[in-house]
């Protein structure tokens, strides 16, 4: 596997190309932002083992630099969606996600518990969905702000977290790689049935 990659997990450039990638992924969430990360993980695994001999990204590093990008990505949605107007006002309105997300957002920051932002963060499009419908919402930058740093750690944290092991455990090969990516998409079925599942309401 990382000779097909290794002239992008060997360079300086790979931080910026796992950037670019979780940043944009808020508005275009098809991006494989989870699968860069997790591969450069895996390669990074790989340099302890003695199998690769290149440069390979390193683990720290590799963290700060997906979370920081998701959390400006957060923002970038965030300040869009505040300021969309009345067109954007009608499209979250047609959208019951969106205003679905809205409504829960609104209740969880108000109580000071935005657990739903970490959660959604793991959940398809959740990222988008939340930070497009607390932007929508006008909720408070200090309120929504935190909670998409603790997001965008705990989801960088985790993603680098399984292809390191993955590495460790099972080798520098596609085999780590596709597990991995199961245990990321398998957290994502779980943060997506939460976001989903409607909650008691409070007495």
């Amino acid at each position: 596997m990382l000779e097909s990659v290794g002239a992008l997990t060997g360079s300086p450039w790979i931080y910026a190309v796992v950037a670019l990638s979780v940043l944009f992924d808020v508005f275009v969430p098809v991006l494989p932002s989870g699968v860069l990360v997790i591969m450069s993980a895996t390669a990074a695994a790989a340099a302890g083992t003695g199998r690769v001999p290149h440069n390979v990204p390193d683990i720290l590093l590799l963290t700060l630099c997906a979370a920081t990008a998701s959390v400006l990505g957060d923002m970038a949605a965030f300040r869009l969606a505040w300021r969309g107007g009345d067109r954007l006002d009608r499209a979250i309105a047609r959208s019951r996600r969106l205003t679905t997300a809205q409504e829960r957002l609104g209740t969880a920051l108000a109580r000071g518990g935005g657990v739903l932002v970490v959660i959604a963060r793991f959940a398809p499009a959740g990222r988008s969905v939340v930070s497009l419908g607390a932007g929508a919402a006008h909720r408070k930058l200090r309120e929504f702000l935190p909670w998409s740093a603790l997001a965008g750690l705990a989801w960088a944290g985790y993603s680098v977290a399984l292809g390191y092991l993955g590495g460790q455990w099972l080798g520098a090969t596609w085999l780590a790689t596709g597990v991995s990516l199961l245990a990321l998409f398998g957290a994502g079925g779980v943060a997506a049935y939460l976001v989903r599942r409607p909650r008691a309401t409070a007495a």
